[in-house]
């Protein structure tokens, strides 16, 4: 058995890494091992059939394609259109520190969006962040992160949000919202975006605002109906680009919306005489911008800021549920913070909350916002021996290689004390954990994302302890976003107003 064993590694060894033998020769681009053919014709030819696309579970097809062929993968979506996947994070960091980009790494991602955009030119002036690259991409981009790209300009709308927080917590007794806080959460970060981006309190929890023709609940559905578009119709034969494709006209007629409450959330907050700041705001006073810019970015927020947020946010309450331990332990801290369950947060809180940070982290380690970051290379670049041309598109495989021994000790446990400098034993490679992308293409409001569901969190472990009702194992559906996989069902129990 010991022999058997032997030869067994040998053989994933060879599959993984190549034949030793060989040397340490680059080999070809042709080289790679991946699923031959087409796969774009392959996924249309399997749905044509009644077959369930794996662009629902990119999460076990990309395990399977990494057990099979290793750490590195190429396939041919549809013919001139080569991809690699990478799962070592040393081949991560290679293409993301690819210096050649200079200001402008490029990515494939958003084609739709993309056109859709582009044949509006009398309301859009680009594509928007999203989908364009190149200089017109830097252009917009180091403009509109000037409000968004230091802590303490963050920290400028910790008050409202904390306020709509709390209002949003004072509500979880009803019993609508341990079915599945999802919906709920998605409300939360709906009514913050309104406020923050344009001034605008939306009421997403009044009654009236519940009603399935009610502003927020159509604009909480045209945002999740254009990112479960996105994904599919990139991944196409790009036939929406000819004629108008069920698909495609979901997208549209979900962008629309989208596009008609922007316009008409940033009018009136033109039309307003008043000095309160917002982000949109503040875009309506670069004369770097034009309208048709603030247009597109106002859209954006809505497209991007509903979904992402509180899918994330989702998947850490489960983490927190399933590991009281963890919970209790963030509750001491957050005790410190707040000694009492209305105590007012200071903005140096999030200075002293190291917990509650690596709890973060290991949620987003676990449960990423997408499963990687795409990149156009812009050189020739050699990736685990082999030498891949420029124009490949290439797609990291973070929440894969998240998930490996290779990587983590234990990695399917919720443990956050892997994060803190104290109790950690090694320190995870820098190219693993990228929930918000890398460099100059990472989430332009990360770092606001990331204080809203610290605050979220802080308050909710303060006020409520948490205990999962829902189904035993939460698991993904790729959605472009992770959407979690069902309902996140939670009981909650008040705790004591003042610190024992």
């Amino acid at each position: 058995m010991a022999v058997l064993s032997r030869v067994c590694d040998w053989k994933i060894l060879k599959n993984h890494h190549g034949n030793i033998f060989r040397g340490f020769k680059t080999k070809s681009f042709s080289d790679i091992p991946g699923p031959r053919g087409f796969t774009a014709i392959n996924r249309l030819i399997k749905g044509l059939f009644g077959g369930a696309s794996d662009l629902d579970t990119l999460h076990l097809a990309g395990l399977k394609k990494f057990n099979r062929y290793g750490k590195i993968v190429r396939e041919t979506p549809v013919p001139g259109v080569n991809v690699v996947w990478l799962f070592d994070p040393d081949d991560i960091a290679t293409v993301l520190n690819d210096h050649g980009a200079g200001n402008y790494p490029e990515r494939r991602s958003h084609l739709a969006l993309e056109k859709y955009r582009n044949d509006r030119p009398q309301i859009y002036r680009s594509p928007g962040l999203l989908p364009t690259n190149g200089e017109t991409w830097w252009k917009l981009r180091s403009q509109m992160q000037k409000n968004l790209s230091s802590p303490q300009t963050v920290r400028r709308f910790l008050t409202d949000v904390d306020e709509i927080t709390r209002n949003f917590l004072n509500g979880l007794n009803l019993n609508r919202v341990r079915d599945d806080m999802l919906p709920e959460l998605s409300r939360l970060n709906l009514e913050i975006i309104g406020f923050l981006a344009f001034d605008t309190h939306l009421d997403s929890f009044s009654e009236k605002e519940r009603l399935p023709d009610s502003r927020s609940s159509r604009l909480i559905m045209a945002a999740e109906e254009s990112n479960s578009c996105i994904l599919p119709l990139d991944q196409s034969l790009q036939l929406f680009r000819l004629f108008e494709t069920p698909l495609y006209k979901r997208f549209r007629k979900s962008q629309e919306y989208l596009e008609e409450v922007a316009v008409e959330l940033m009018r009136n907050k033109a039309s307003r005489k008043d000095e309160r700041s917002s982000l949109i705001g503040e875009y309506l006073q670069n004369e770097s911008l034009e309208i048709r810019d603030i247009v597109g970015m106002a859209a954006d927020f809505l497209l991007a800021g509903i979904d992402t947020t509180s899918y994330t946010t989702s998947f850490l309450l489960y983490h927190l549920c399933r590991n009281p331990q963890v919970q209790d332990r963030l509750f001491e801290e957050c005790c410190r913070v707040l000694p009492e369950v209305d105590s007012i947060i200071e903005e140096n809180a999030f200075q002293s909350i190291p917990y509650a940070r690596a709890v973060l982290k290991e949620s987003l380690r676990l449960n990423p916002v997408s499963v990687g970051v795409g990149r156009i290379l812009t050189t020739d670049t050699t990736l685990s021996g082999h030498r891949v041309p420029r124009g490949t598109i290439v797609v990291t495989q973070n929440l894969i290689a998240c998930r490996l021994p290779l990587h983590f000790h234990q990695p399917e446990y919720f443990q956050p004390e892997r994060w803190l400098k104290t109790t950690r034993s090694t320190t995870p490679h820098p190219h693993l954990v990228l929930p918000f992308g890398h460099g100059m293409r990472s989430c332009i409001a990360r770092r606001l994302a990331e204080q809203n569901i610290l605050l979220l969190m802080i308050r909710l472990v303060r006020k409520y302890k948490m205990e999962w009702k829902g189904r035993e194992n939460l698991d993904f559906q790729t959605k472009l976003v992770n959407k979690p996989s069902s309902a996140i069902k939670i009981h909650l129990t008040e705790r004591s107003r003042k610190q024992n």
